[in-house]
């Protein structure tokens, strides 16, 4: 038996004016076909009292829960990166971001949690530029596009800090670095700040740095030995590929993927095909839709799905279906990114769960209203993922 899970980050949304979402709204005939001969439901996969975001979900749909396994976001870049860590090491996200440049600092707004999706290579001479700043104690590691690392050697934890994408259009005012170490974020975020806007060798939007993210180094059981399967991780950002890296899962680099609408979507699903060669299990994350939802891009969100439809689900079910052997497909997002909000919500996320050995007919196609209509509610990611492998 082979599994594939399709995980189309941020994808589920809330209606429109008119009543439509971006699922809704998208050509995906190849989806809505598995969802025809499907089971379609709400899966909930944000625990009660966790805030929503790609790390809590996505390790609750690959099977971890997160009140047992998270320790915070950065970790699990940090082990994509490949940075090695000691259990009193603190990790940070580093965004790249741009800022309103006219006020004093704290009067600036945020303008782009991502720096224009700045490209790793300009991001990668700027994590250089800006090294001087970094506060003793502190090492910066750089990582792919806007996300970066920041690592306190036996340190302290107990920051609080607000993802720079739940602020977009926001005066930072209200949501400067608060608790330990505040005045010496504070005083990085300044330095950086004035160096990034000054230097002319800065040809980017990238005018400042933001941390979040704060957490330390997780122990996550491994995937073969926890459900017995051999399993392959595909995507663009260090967060999923950290988790697949620390559960010893196979993580498969492709070129050109850079978790946006213009990544390689043809790349990752010859990857998946290919992976699924050699392993039971592939979980193929793609982040665009998530990206157009924080930007509120209606037209790009509908198109990152109807991509998603055509170059990933497409051959994928093909080339499952041309196997010889029975298979699973499932597709859900980890969270909803709505368009009206720009952030993450905690809502349960619709789901598709093909069986090529089942005759199932739910005679719908796949949106939150069809999901929630069913009235299948899965109580865990992880209950999902055991619905995946033991059916």
């Amino acid at each position: 038996m082979k599994f594939a899970v399709i995980l189309c980050d941020g994808m589920a949304d809330y209606d429109d004016e008119n009543g439509l979402t971006p699922m809704k709204a998208a050509k995906k005939p190849n989806t809505d076909l598995l969802c025809e001969r499907g089971e379609l439901g709400l899966v909930k996969t944000v625990p009660d009292g966790m805030k929503p975001g790609s790390d809590t979900a996505n390790l609750s749909v690959m099977g971890y829960d997160p009140k047992i396994y998270y320790t915070g976001r950065s970790p699990l870049e940090a082990a994509s990166i490949g940075i090695k860590l000691n259990g009193a090491d603190v990790t940070y996200r580093l965004n790249l971001v741009t800022l309103s440049e006219d006020e004093p600092f704290g009067a600036k707004k945020m303008l782009d949690y991502s720096a224009g999706e700045i490209k790793t290579e300009k991001a990668e001479k700027l994590i250089k530029l800006i090294q001087p700043t970094v506060p003793k104690g502190f090492e910066l590691f750089a990582g792919v596009s806007y996300r970066h690392c920041l690592v306190y050697r036996n340190g302290k934890s107990g920051a609080e800090l607000v993802p720079p994408h739940d602020i977009s259009g926001k005066v930072i005012s209200d949501y400067l670095p608060k608790g330990e170490n505040a005045e010496l974020f504070l005083d990085f975020f300044i330095k950086a700040n004035k160096l990034l806007t000054n230097s002319p060798e800065n040809d980017t939007k990238a005018n400042a740095v933001w941390l979040w993210g704060e957490g330390k180094k997780p122990a996550l059981d491994n995937f073969g030995k926890k459900f017995g399967k051999k399993g392959a991780v595909i995507s663009a950002v260090d967060l999923i590929k950290g988790i697949g890296l620390l559960t010893g899962m196979q993580v498969i680099n492709v070129d050109g993927a850079t978790g946006t609408v213009e990544t390689n979507f043809d790349g990752k699903a010859a990857a998946a095909i290919n992976a699924l060669k050699e392993n039971d299990y592939v979980y193929v994350h793609l982040e665009a839709p998530d990206e157009c939802g924080h930007q509120g891009d209606k037209a790009g969100k509908i198109r990152a799905i109807e991509l998603i439809d055509e170059k990933i689900v497409a051959p994928v079910f093909a080339a499952l279906k041309n196997g010889g052997e029975p298979f699973r497909i499932m597709i859900l997002p980890d969270h909803p990114t709505p368009l009206s909000v720009r952030t993450h919500v905690s809502d349960p996320v619709p789901y598709v769960l093909y069986d090529s050995a089942e005759k199932v007919k739910s005679g719908k196609v796949f949106n939150e209203k069809t999901a929630a209509s069913t009235g299948i509610t899965v109580e865990s990611g992880v209950k999902l993922t055991e619905k995946l492998f033991s059916r």
